[in-house]
């Protein structure tokens, strides 16, 4: 039986009894005839503070537009966005993997209060991509997921930049091999204009990810954040929502255990964020498939990097859209059957029905092929050891260092890591440990860029390794493990580390442990006890009390 295009929102707006929310949503602009059409949820996370989300007002205009001409009607509904680029560093960092969760809920929370019959999620910093599609998830309407696109590269010197190159410069700039003049030039350049951040970290790893998971349409997210193509594609997914509420199809008819495996290929494949664990961790709970931290493992390990893309190779995203973008990237993927080829999309196709449209510039390097990878497993490695029996996460893109022993260099705050790293006090070799920044114990695991971009700028990207139950930015790259769980907060094995001891990583044996014995292990953790909570009311106090391991995805509901 199909589907009642009206399936929810007759219930809001029908009949002599539901006058009064008619008068109200009159008052707003609709009428009586719009209001006997299926209501279509536009939702997105515009913000005045950060390149990101920036266009995503002018981009849901026209995703309205779309559902009109196809007989819907659409409503516009905003949620929240954290920078992590701007944040990060600062207290305020604590704020972007909570947003996730807020903006989850915030659509969630507008889906059932206004009873829409479908939606279009409009998604562009990295949490709001999850969040976005978690929200979705949880509806279960008919809908679908559209980005809103890369920033484009700023230009400094001759050579194309993004903010990774910022964060770097300030450890060049510490260093000393950095003007004040020099790194205010790159600042002035390196954000042209609107989009999310231009390389393949979080955001724009996450955005190919959800076209290979089939909630987002293929090829939709490739085009830049200010290319007239954008706006073409928000008029699409508009018309495209209002076939998928025909067909009926739902969320969790296309997020299917398979279609996870595409994503976390895709991930793998292209070099990208390590916060994909966790998002796609997230993801699949709210969708009922089964998905656990070493499936990342067991795939990486079989799918080769064949994008060469930044932090860990060499070109930016809106590179790989002008080589052929997603679809090309799928179809050489299916060349070699790294991927489920018959996994349904929301567009209606498969995903071998997608690729096939796929078109390549001639003479492109950036997506090369399964013949001649970039590296012959993909980039991401899961590591267990003494130091982490939950497992952490790894990111080998970019870099051969398979082995690293060094003493420990312990801090409880990533400021306190930061400021010994400015400060010249950390030596070749050393590995940096940063605890009690993990979901529960920061509150709402810091990413650790600014700390990684130092050692990177100061010239010790190569000879430090640094670990810690916080995150990695999808712009780091070395030898750094995250996600280090149980976390410190929660009396993990990280907590017992003291200063000096020895601490050694062993990619090929997936191996991540502090050289003690299991007794004096044991015997540390007696003696310690659990620090204070940081927050004792508040956003972050809520969130700490209920937020699961790294391991699980960092969930709270």
């Amino acid at each position: 039986m199909p589907l009642d295009p009206r399936h929810r929102s007759r219930t809001l707006v029908d009949g002599p009894d539901r006058a009064p929310a008619r008068a109200m949503l009159k008052s707003v602009g609709y009428d009586s005839e719009s209001l006997k059409r299926p209501l279509v949820m536009v939702a997105h996370s515009w913000i005045g503070t950060m390149p990101c989300n920036f266009n995503q007002r002018e981009l849901a205009a026209e995703v309205m537009r779309g559902i009109r001409d196809a007989g819907g009607t659409p409503m516009e509904i905003n949620t929240v966005s954290i920078s992590d680029g701007i944040a990060m560093g600062t207290e305020g960092m604590k704020a972007s993997l909570i947003s996730r969760e807020v903006v989850a809920d915030s659509i969630e929370l507008c889906g059932r209060g206004y009873l829409f019959d479908a939606a279009v999620v409009i998604v562009g910093c990295d949490k709001t991509i999850p969040g976005g599609v978690m929200g979705l998830s949880r509806l279960g309407v008919p809908g679908l997921v559209l980005y809103s696109g890369s920033i484009a590269p700023g230009n400094y010197e001759g050579r194309d930049v993004t903010i990774q190159d910022v964060f770097e410069a300030v450890g060049s700039h510490a260093a000393g091999s950095m003007t004040d003049a020099e790194l205010t030039a790159l600042e002035d350049v390196a954000c042209p204009g609107a989009g999310a951040c231009g390389a393949q970290y979080t955001a724009n790893t996450m955005a190919t990810a959800i076209e290979f998971l089939g909630i987002s349409p293929m090829g939709s997210g490739s085009a830049g954040a200010t290319d007239p193509r954008k706006n073409s594609a928000g008029y699409e997914a508009g018309q495209l929502v209002m076939d998928v509420l025909a067909r009926g199809q739902l969320p969790k008819d296309v997020m299917t255990r398979e279609a996870f495996e595409n994503a976390i290929a895709c991930v793998a494949s292209t070099g990208g964020s390590t916060n994909a664990v966790l998002h796609l961790l997230a993801m699949a709970r709210e969708v009922g498939v089964s998905l656990d931290i070493d499936d990342f493992d067991d795939i990486s390990e079989r799918t080769p990097i064949i994008g060469d893309l930044r932090p860990g190779g060499r070109y930016v995203a809106l590179d790989m859209d002008r080589a052929g973008g997603t679809r090309l990237l799928a179809q050489r993927l299916l060349e070699g059957e790294k991927v489920h080829g018959d996994q349904p999309t929301v567009t209606g196709r498969t995903l071998e029905e997608e690729a096939a449209d796929a078109q390549e510039a001639p003479g492109q390097d950036v997506i090369v092929s399964l013949d001649e990878p970039l590296k012959e497993t993909g980039g991401l490695v899961i590591l267990k050891g003494n130091l982490a029996p939950e497992g952490c996460v790894i990111k080998v893109a970019g870099h051969e260092i398979m082995q690293h022993r060094g003493p420990a260099r312990v801090f409880d705050r990533e400021e306190d890591a930061f400021a010994a790293v400015s400060e010249r006090r950390i030596s070749p070799g050393d590995v940096v440990v940063i605890r009690y920044e993990g979901p529960r114990g920061g509150p709402g695991m810091r990413e650790m860029l600014g700390v990684t971009a130092a050692l990177v700028g100061e010239g010790l990207g190569d000879s430090v390794a640094l670990l810690t139950d916080g995150r990695f930015s999808g712009a780091t790259h070395g030898l750094m493990a995250g996600h280090v769980a149980p976390e410190a907060a929660a009396g993990g094995p990280i907590a017992a580390i003291e200063e000096g001891d020895t601490i050694s990583f062993d990619i090929d044996a997936r191996r991540l442990d502090v050289e003690l014995d299991e007794a004096e292990i044991e015997r540390r953790l007696a003696a310690w006890t659990p620090p204070a909570p940081r927050y004792e009311r508040g956003v972050f106090a809520k969130y700490a009390n209920g937020v699961s391991s790294a391991s699980e995805g960092a969930v709270t509901s």
